[in-house]
Parts: C-alpha cells; structure tokens; sequence
C-alpha cells in the first residue's frame, strides 16, 4: 500500500481497472439477479401451497452457473469473449458464433463502472471509506438497471448496503456518527413510507415500492439524516424530467409506472460526492450562510 503514497495515479489506475472488471460482473448481476428472485418464488410457491400443483423451477440459476451464453444462439462464451470492454469492440458488437447482435449496453455498462470508480477513487482517495464507496457505487448501479428493467429494487442488494452503512459508521470509518447514520436510516425510510400512505389513503393507488423505501433507508445510513433534503429534492428533479421523457419514448399516459430507485440512486451518488458542497452552495447562496 505504501507504493499508492508515493504514486497515488496508481491507485486510480487500479481503482479503474477494478470498476471496469466489476461492471463486467454487475451485468451478470443486473440480468440473474430478478431470474434468481422468481426462481425462488416459485420455489417457494411449490413447497407452501402443494395442493395448487405449482410447478417448481426445472433449471437452477446463480450469479456463477451456468456459465454466461449468447442470448440467440446459447453458446457458452469464451474467456476471450469476457474481456471487459475490450471484447465487445473486438467483436464488433457480435456474438462469435452466430453474429448476432450484443447489446451495447454491456460496454457501456463496464464503461460507466470504471468512470464513476475513477471518481470515487479521485475525489475521496485511499482510504477505508474510500474503499468502500467503490462498493457503494458498483450496488447503486446494479439496482439502478435492475429498477429500471423490471420495477425491483432487490432486497439483497438495499439491505447489505443499509447495514454496510451503519457498520461504517460504529467502526469509525465513515465521515458521520453512527447517530446521524441510525437516524438517517430511520428518517429515510420512514419519509418515503410516509409519501406513500399519504398517497394511497388520497388516490388509492401505489405512488411507489417499498424498495424505494430501503434504499433511502441505506443512503441515510451512508450519508446521514443531514443529506436526505438534497438527496429528495435531486431525486424527485431528475424523476420528473426523465420519467417523462421515458413515457414519453415508451408511448405510455401519464399515469404509467415508472421507475423511481434509479433517481435516487443517482441522488445519492452525487451527494456522496459533492453533496457538502452543495449544502454549502445552498446555505450562502439562499440563506446567507
């Protein structure tokens, strides 16, 4: 570790190297991750409620079996056709075998891992707090694509980040106390659970999931309580504007659901980033701080 004192473009090199690999990992993450959920739903389906016949999953799917394959054709990839990036342009964004397209959101993918790292790495530098928002930032992508492909916000990805807050925070690794980051845990939940009974008891209607509400929950255990106004107001300003350009490309009415983790995600990886700034920039701008 100590050559990364003496060269820190180093550890941005590596910490680059490392998201670009991972992003290659998340999109494993992001395509398995709802198939393992209904797979074992129906699962658990079959074993509770035997007198209705359900069929269990014939295939078991995890993050490692089977090996990745071609959508159209099913051929097992090559370790040479796993290459981060690199594969996908050696390609020409085709599969090896039947030349059948590769979406491009693989690359891009792996790409914005290794950028958003190379941030992360850049602006909070080698430390264990540091280190971890690596892992902060590779989470909130993989919920962000699987939130938008499928309307989920798995537990096993809000949870781990939830109590990984926390942990931060009782080890004295992260930048808040281990009260802001309970409290922060706490309020963000809450305030969402809050805008969602409210909504329902007005309209009837769903206004959103309660993943949405766990992942709030796990930014205030990252951030604290103190960043949950910027994180709202961000999240519900990005919202607005993209989920209705996204009905709109979609052709979908105004009252089609739309995916509300992403712009939290998004919110929140910024105010991990700039988010004292902001404040900072509010405070003396409005109120004369």
């Amino acid at each position: 570790m100590t050559i990364f004192l003496y060269y820190p473009w180093l550890y941005l090199f590596f910490a680059t190297l490392f998201g670009l690999i991972i992003g290659s990992f998340l999109n494993v993450v992001i395509y398995r991750t709802p198939k393992i959920m209904k797979q074992e739903f129906r699962q658990d389906c079959a074993d509770s409620f035997p007198e209705y016949g359900i069929t269990p999953p014939t295939e078991t799917i995890s993050l490692s079996m089977p090996r990745s394959q071609c959508r159209h054709c099913h051929q097992p990839l090559r370790i040479i056709d796993n290459i981060p990036l690199v594969s996908w342009l050696v390609l020409k964004g085709r599969c090896h075998y039947c030349q059948a397209p590769i979406s491009c959101r693989y690359p891009l993918i792996e790409a914005l891992s290794a950028i958003m790292s190379a941030a992360v790495a850049y602006h909070l530098g080698m430390t264990p707090y540091g280190i971890a928002a690596l892992f902060f930032t590779f989470v909130l992508i993989a919920a962000t694509f699987i939130d938008f492909d499928t309307l989920l916000l798995p537990d096993q990805l809000t949870l781990p980040l939830l109590w990984a807050g926390i942990s931060l925070a009782l080890l004295g690794y992260s930048p808040i106390s281990l009260a802001d980051s309970v409290i922060g845990a706490m309020a963000g939940y809450l305030i969402l659970w809050s805008l969602y009974w409210s909504f329902k008891l007005l309209t009837g209607k769903d206004g959103m999931g309660y993943g949405d509400f766990k992942l709030l929950a796990a930014l205030g255990a990252w951030l604290g309580w103190q960043q949950l106004p910027t994180i709202i107001l961000l999240s519900s300003i990005v919202g607005v504007v993209f989920g209705l350009v996204q009905l709109r490309l979609q052709k979908k009415g105004i009252d089609a659901a739309f995916p509300f983790g992403p712009y939290l995600a998004i919110a929140g990886w910024i105010s991990l980033m700039w988010g004292d700034t902001i404040i900072a920039w509010y405070l003396h701008t409005f109120l004369g701080g």
